[in-house]
């Protein structure tokens, strides 16, 4: 039986949204420490980067069956060496983690620079599985490749040294730790 589908990011993405709204609005109301104000601000915009990095990555799913499926072997969607075919296309990589990087420690403060460079490691990766294995279990085009692991890692390096150096800034730090849990928990 031949046949492709797709699930629309909307359809994923929006319901997953909404419950991030409805939790966030009962413990908002329930003045659960670090949802209201600054923290909570950050918590929404770092479930909208979230979204938007899942959107960009994992979605839409496509779904192939029959003559249709992608028939390449699975071990070959993965370029295991790094910077061997590296581009300029590594560079929007680099940019959509240096967010994630600024975000993190945040988030959580006390990050240092390696836990935060070894959890958007760890989130690169996590993505790369997830679109080999989409490609086994759905047969679309999606590839693993190490350079998105590089790329996506000094991007979340960068985010991290952006947020130290508007932290130098006394204006800039003062609305980052508005922002920060460890500040405006309450």
């Amino acid at each position: 039986m031949n046949f492709q589908t797709q699930i629309p990011t909307a359809a994923v993405l929006g319901p997953a949204l909404a419950v991030f709204a409805v939790i966030a609005a009962v413990r908002r109301r329930g003045d659960a420490p670090g949802w209201r104000g600054g923290p909570l601000a950050l918590r929404v915009l770092a479930a909208v980067y979230a979204a938007a990095v899942f959107s960009l990555t994992l979605f839409p799913l496509w779904i192939y069956g029959g003559d249709y499926r992608n028939a390449a072997p699975w071990i070959s969607q993965i370029q295991p060496i790094p910077l061997l075919m590296a581009d300029v296309t590594m560079i929007p990589n680099v940019i959509m983690f240096v967010p994630l990087g600024f975000l993190l420690p945040l988030l959580s403060p006390g990050l240092a620079r390696g836990r935060t460079t070894a959890l958007c490691a760890l989130a690169s990766l996590g993505i790369e599985i997830t679109q080999l294995l989409q490609y086994i279990a759905l047969g679309n085009g999606r590839s693993a490749d190490v350079n998105d692991l590089v790329a996506n890692t000094l991007g979340g390096l960068l985010g991290y040294a952006v947020l130290r150096a508007a932290r130098r800034a006394t204006a800039a730090r003062a609305v980052l730790d508005r922002l920060s849990a460890a500040h405006g928990g309450a």
